[in-house]
């Protein structure tokens, strides 16, 4: 099987720029304004850097005079401070009839999580008649939310669904 290569797609620059008119920014960021873009070329290449199209939704669009290959560093490292930064939702299932120490050694698990930044959602399963016993469910979660000492923040409060009550922490 032939494997494709994976087409990047990069920002227009210098003579791939089409439009008659363009917004101009400046190496140091400032303003330059609306002009034509042949104009704004001549301004780029009289600096010895490149013309690159950073805003091309806007109207006019947006160029900035830089050198290309400094501007795709900067891009490239943007996206891997996104994907680094990424919160993973971490899960924590407990029982009605859990053990006050089996909810402590959860609770520690869930000390963990938020201390390496993790949001951590909490699950209390109800099975059978568990489920027509009303909110005691959901003290029995705030019992346990008790239970961690990592100091956190509830960002959806406790809710009921089919299976049982739920409740999601981050790190403060």
């Amino acid at each position: 099987m032939k494997k494709f290569k994976i087409y990047e797609k990069r920002p227009r620059a210098n003579n791939q720029i089409r439009v008659p008119e363009v917004k101009v920014i400046d190496a140091e960021g400032k303003d330059l304004g609306v002009m034509k873009t042949h104009e704004a070329l001549k301004i780029s290449q009289a600096a010895g850097l490149d013309l690159i199209e950073v805003g091309p939704s806007s109207r006019p669009p947006v160029v900035k005079i830089m050198d290309f290959g400094k501007y795709m560093y900067q891009k490239s490292k943007k996206g891997n401070q996104k994907k680094s930064v990424a919160q993973e939702v971490k899960g924590i299932k407990i029982g009605f009839q859990t053990s006050i120490h089996d909810l402590e050694v959860r609770a520690k698990q869930a000390d963990k999580f938020l201390k390496k930044g993790h949001r951590v959602s909490i699950i209390l399963k109800l099975k059978g008649r568990e489920k027509s016993k009303g909110n005691v469910g959901a003290e029995k979660l705030n019992h346990f939310l008790e239970f961690i000492t990592e100091i956190h923040e509830i960002e959806s409060p406790i809710k009921r669904g089919p299976m049982g009550f739920t409740v999601t922490i981050k790190p403060n």
